[in-house]
Formats: C-alpha cells, structure tokens, sequence
C-alpha cells in the first residue's frame, strides 16, 4: 500500500466525532493493515510528520500509535531509514482473512475492557532499569546491604511469626512512629503516627485516597505536564481528570479553571516532576486558600525531596495547611530501592481511622518483616546517614552530566528544572521527535523517557528527554551521554 494511499484508507475510517479516542482508532486500523497484509513485512510507513499532516490530526497522536505498535512487535524503527513493518508482524495469524478491518480488540489483549486497553496502551516497561540514563533509579550499589541484612536477621529471631502475618491496620506501629518523626524533623509534616498509613508504593496511596473520597466521575486537577504511572492509575480510576498548566511558580490555574471547583488536586510542589521547578510559596498559598474555599482535597506528593542539592527546600505543602485538606505522599523506593516495595500517605486526623481499615481491607498488607527492618533502620539513624551519603554522590553525577552536556552543546539546549531530584530534563527544538530520538538510543544501549509522554493535554506537549544520573557510575556519564548525543545530533538537523 502506497503511503497516498495508506493516509486516503485511513481517513476514510476515522470517524472524527466518533466516542472512540483518535489514537485507539489509529492503532487499530494500522493494526490491521498489517493483520491482513494490506502492509507486508518490510514496509515503510510514512513519517509521522507526514501521516499527521494527510490525516490532520495531532502528530503527538501518530507517534504515540507507532511506539504502542513498536512494543507490540507489528513496527521496527531503524535510526535514520524510517519506520517499518516488522517480519514477523503478521506471525501466527495467517488465519486472518484479506480485508479485514480493525477487530474490535486488539488480537494482544483478549478480553480487556476499553479502560484496561487504554491503560495497556499507555503504561511503559523495561526488562532493565539501572543504567544511563533511566531516571529514578537510585545507586542500589551502594544500599548498606550488610547494616539491612543485620536488623532483617535479629526480627527473624526475634518473633518469625509476628512478621509472617499480614500486617496491622495502618501498618507496623514501630513505623507509623518512626515515618512521623522522621517527616516532622526533615519536612515539617505535623502528624501523630495513628495518621501516617504504610502502604506499597505512591500509586496504592493515590489509589487510597481515590477510593475514599472520590466518586466516579468527579473532577480531579493533574498537573500537566505529570508522571506518567501516576497518571495511569487515575486514568483508570473513573475520575474527570483536567490537565492544569504549570509554570515557574508550578500548577498555575486559570480562571475558568478555578471557576468549576475540583474534589482532588494532585501536586509535586517541592520537584515537579518532570520539569523540576519547585512551587513558590505566593502559589502554594494560593492552592491552600483555594482548597479550604471550595473543599477540595490535595494530595501533596513529595518526590524525591531528599535529594536536594543547593539550599534546603520549602517546608511541605502539609505543615503549612491549616484547615486539614492536605494528604501527604512518599516511598521509600528512590531513596532505599525500589524492591522494598513501602510507601506512605499522611491524613488528617478525622481520616485517620477509615483509612487505617480501609487499607486493610482492599489490600490485606504483608511486608510486616521489611515494615519492621525499616523501622529500626529509620530510629537507629541508619537512613538519615544514608540519604546523606547518596546527596554528595548524586550531587556530583549531576554536575558531571550538566559539564557534559554544556561542552557538547553550550548554549544551544536548555536544561529544565531545580537542583533536585534524580535526574534532569534537557529541552529539545519542536520539530525533534523525542520519542523517535528515544527509541534510537534505546537501540544503542542508552535508556531515557521523551518529555512529551508527560503531557496529558497533547496539543500543549513539548520535545526533550529525561536524563537520569544516579544510578550511573561517575566514569560512564561522560561517555554514555557522548553515544546518546552523537544520535541526538541527527535529530537536531531540522527537515523541511
């Protein structure tokens, strides 16, 4: 099929007012295209600035099509030729008969509704993680494996049928205590344990408190750009989500936003992720006289707030809420790793006790064994020393990583966000292809996130590449982010 008359088959069946989203349209046609052979193995499909164009929709959609049916194994992508079918795209389905149209599901997810496929679509996986430039990854290198082991061994002789039973409502008691005192010291998060609640990860407490004070089809405040996983699970949650703007201060609403209050706000005031501004204390008092105004709930997630490397960062949105309408969110994967599977969310005092039941209903908790080693690991000072430790260290990588791109590129790229957090975002021209440029250097070895992934609001979606710099060695950045550049380079040179 010639890519005129590719782009004239597709647009004859997109159906522009149709209830089905554009790019679940799109995969689905092109998918069986390829099913029936109307595109055989081996052929070039047209750009995605060529295909957005004939068809006249947004080129973010295209992309996005091309990388879902890249990880499904119909597409190839190959730096600097183009995209094509792949050889085995149409393996096992010879049973599928010429000129057939979009099956109503895709033949990779049997049964899945059109929230699970639409959450299929959107979630990212890698088989490795570790290595540059995979942002979020701590140095699990240095963890203090002997100090864990130790404290793991005395709970193991201690009482090993205690921490094989499921863990109390709330979660172990030594941690509710010690995670208070802990985010009261570094935080200025003003809570008694009975309000902390232990659960695995920032997406479970996200869920929580989705599950408790939300209905379905209520309206919820994103910020946009936002992290992808998170955004993920409120996609699926049944919620309005509306993409809010952020600007140097962070979310910044406009007035027709404001003027149809939300039940939720979800924030990273202290690192946006991913573009790294922290959010100013004018705009911070603004969201919290909003909040109390209207009764909106927030949800404060503090990410990767010990990792700070200039001066020391505002307190928390929650200790500076005087009206109990903050939820407080974190975990211990970035600054421990990530396999330790224990996060938290702070509530107030009056939700305390639902939450605490609630919790332990949906998810019957374990972890008892790692919620008790932490605890001590936490009281005994062990964390303090650690995160300390790993602040000098990824200070360093950073600097090393911002000397690298500023000798290869000067002023030419800019690179977003504070001193914080885990990695840098490094801003590319509109007319790069950040997930082309990001699927090229996954080819050479180099793991990265493109930028416009963040982006709900598609059409608002900028080009650049999250860089992640701690869990890579001071000697490989340098000549890791020379291979990723000597790629980039060629998206730099701009087509017309």
């Amino acid at each position: 099929m010639a890519t005129t008359a590719l782009s004239d088959w597709l647009a004859h069946r997109l159906e522009r007012s149709g209830e089905k989203p554009l790019y679940r349209q799109l995969h689905q046609l092109l998918q069986a295209a390829i099913l029936s052979g109307a595109l055989p193995s081996r052929a070039k499909l047209p750009s995605s600035r060529l295909l957005s164009a004939e068809l006249g929709i947004a080129r973010n959609t295209v992309t996005q099509v091309f990388e879902q049916l890249m990880l499904e194994g119909y597409l190839v992508a190959t730096s600097g030729r183009g995209t094509f079918v792949s050889e085995g795209a149409r393996e096992d389905q010879s049973a599928e008969p010429a000129g057939h149209e979009a099956p109503t599901l895709p033949s990779t997810l049997p049964n899945l509704s059109e929230r699970g496929r639409r959450l299929y679509a959107d979630a990212v996986v890698f088989e490795r993680q570790p290595g540059a430039f995979m942002p979020g990854v701590p140095d699990l290198a240095r963890f203090p494996t002997r100090t864990w082991n130790r404290l793991q061994k005395k709970h193991w002789q201690r009482s090993p049928e205690k921490v094989l039973n499921y863990a109390p409502p709330g979660g172990h008691a030594q941690l509710r205590s010690a995670i208070s005192d802990y985010l009261h010291s570094a935080r200025s998060v003003r809570c008694s344990p009975s309000q902390v609640i232990v659960t695995t990860s920032n997406h479970q407490s996200i869920d929580l408190a989705i599950q408790l004070l939300t209905d379905a089809g209520d309206l919820m405040w994103i910020e946009d750009p936002s992290y992808w996983g998170t955004r993920n699970v409120l996609q699926a949650s049944g919620l309005a989500l509306k993409a809010i703007h952020v600007d140097d201060d962070g979310i910044a609403p406009s007035k027709s936003d404001m003027a149809t209050p939300p039940k939720l706000i979800l924030v990273t005031p202290t690192h946006h992720y991913p573009l790294g501004m922290e959010m100013s204390i004018h705009r911070r008092k603004m969201l919290l006289g909003y909040a109390d105004e209207h009764n909106c709930w927030i949800i404060e997630d503090d990410c990767n707030s010990e990792f700070k490397y200039g001066t020391k960062p505002l307190p928390s949105l929650q200790g500076m809420d005087g009206t109990g309408k903050v939820l407080y969110i974190g975990s211990f994967s970035s600054s421990l790793f990530p396999g330790v599977r224990i996060g938290y969310i702070v509530v107030p005092t009056e939700l305390a006790q639902s939450f605490a039941i609630a919790s332990t209903d949906l998810d019957r908790e374990g972890q008892e064994l790692h919620q008790a080693v932490l605890a001590d690991f936490l009281d005994e000072g062990y964390f303090t020393s650690h995160v300390r430790r790993m602040r000098v260290l990824y200070k360093w990588r950073r600097e090393l990583l911002i000397l690298a791109i500023n000798e290869r590129y000067g002023n030419q790229l800019r690179i977003a966000g504070g001193d914080v957090g885990l990695h840098l975002t490094l801003l590319l021209p509109s007319y790069v292809d950040d997930k082309r440029l990001v699927s090229a250097a996954h080819s050479a070895g180099i793991l990265m996130r493109p930028l416009s992934s963040y982006f709900m609001g598609r059409e608002e979606s900028a080009s650049g590449v999250l860089l992640g710099y701690a869990c890579v060695s001071d000697t490989a950045i340098r000549p890791a982010f020379n291979t990723f550049a000597d790629i980039l380079d060629r998206f730099l040179v701009k087509a017309y």
